[in-house]
């Protein structure tokens, strides 16, 4: 089970154009080749865990399935939060056990997801994410760190974005003038 403090932040890739000699550039390699994630959050019917400003997410990726919560954020620059997550063998056993615990699935998005580290200086990662509204890279580990790897890959404080997917979400259909539902790809709207 990994648990500690999260650190991250996000920055929207709609108009950069060289990513891949960047990251090249930067150091960065590719440490997890592109995977299709299916992440689901779950609350219970009063909405508890939102209230608290906190998350339950199951998240399946290839053969991986991860049970993650996630702490009330601390937002400065970068977002921050308690985390802990830990693997699980069956996604479909765990959906059961979270219902018959209360929790009920409210929102659930899809990615595509590289993850790239710079062996020489491995204190974070780097993750491209491909999401139904745009790719966004996610830059994970120490503050610092991850400020040395945004300047090294082009970008400035004023890039980050500390929301989650799902506020992202929701920031999109307001301005597509469309009811929010689930961020997934077309072919998987159902």
């Amino acid at each position: 089970m990994a648990s500690g403090i999260e650190t991250e932040v996000k920055i929207s890739l709609a108009r950069v154009k060289d990513l891949a000699d960047r990251v090249h550039a930067a150091g960065l390699r590719v440490s997890l080749p592109r995977v299709f994630e299916a992440n689901t959050l779950y609350d219970t019917p009063d909405q508890a865990l939102r209230r608290a400003a906190s998350i339950l997410r199951v998240r399946e990726a290839g053969d991986r399935v991860l049970l993650t919560w996630k702490a009330r954020r601390d937002s400065r620059n970068h977002k921050s939060r308690e985390e802990l997550e830990t693997a699980v063998e069956s996604g479909a056993a765990l959906h059961q056990i979270l219902v018959r615990l209360g929790y009920s699935p409210v929102f659930r998005y899809e990615k595509y997801r590289t993850e790239f580290k710079n062996e020489a200086d491995p204190c974070g990662l780097v993750m491209l994410d491909e999401t139904p509204i745009g790719d966004f890279l996610e830059i994970e580990g120490p503050a610092e760190w991850i400020d040395a790897t945004a300047q090294r890959l082009g970008f400035t404080p004023e890039d980050y974005i500390v929301d989650s997917y799902g506020a992202l979400y929701a920031a999109d259909c307001r301005r597509r003038g469309v009811e929010p539902a689930n961020m997934v790809f077309p072919s998987h709207s159902m």
